[in-house]
């Protein structure tokens, strides 16, 4: 991610919001971008992944719940670093604002993610496990809409920690 197409001013887990992430004037390029923007989507959608990966192991409700707010900003961010060029500084705009206008197609769940970024954290684990699932859902549909591979990561690997000893332990093993 270049300085010139996207400047994140606060991007640590415990202190993230969907507001911190600003980008500057961009304007939509062709959906297959060569050199450093592919390089930077590339390494934004892994960054999302290892961020959803980190909110399933998390037993603290208000971080699962950034970590997984964290996912889905990154994951648009992939999308507005694979499709767009900078073009002089308008000034800062939430990357939620600039999401539907680089893919038109996620503009719902741009919608609904800069809507949970103004919400305080959750105060169920069914709240946070929602929003986790959900970002996992937006991360796969920004694969796709970047023409690559989803990820084939068995759903029972991203159970929450919370839940992981009773939903995956076998019947009969003797477990708890």
């Amino acid at each position: 991610m270049t300085a010139t197409t996207m400047t994140a001013t606060t991007m640590t887990a415990t202190t993230m919001t969907a507001t911190t992430m600003t980008a500057t004037t961009m304007t939509t390029a062709p959906a297959r971008v060569a050199g450093t923007s592919a390089a930077s989507a590339l390494e934004l959608l892994d960054r999302s992944r290892h961020s959803l990966l980190e909110a399933c192991h998390s037993r603290d409700l208000t971080a699962r719940h950034r970590l997984a707010q964290l996912g889905a900003l990154r994951a648009a961010a992939a999308v507005v670093a694979a499709r767009t060029t900078s073009r002089g500084h308008e000034g800062p705009r939430s990357l939620w604002e600039l999401l539907p206008s680089v893919a038109p197609e996620l503009a719902e769940w741009a919608g609904f993610f800069e809507l949970v970024a103004s919400h305080p954290a959750p105060s169920t684990a069914r709240a946070a496990d929602d929003l986790l699932r959900q970002a996992e859902t937006f991360l796969e549909l920004v694969c796709r809409t970047l023409g690559l591979p989803v990820a084939g990561i068995p759903h029972d690997q991203l159970v929450p920690t919370a839940l992981a000893p009773t939903a995956l332990s076998p019947k009969g093993s003797g477990s708890p």
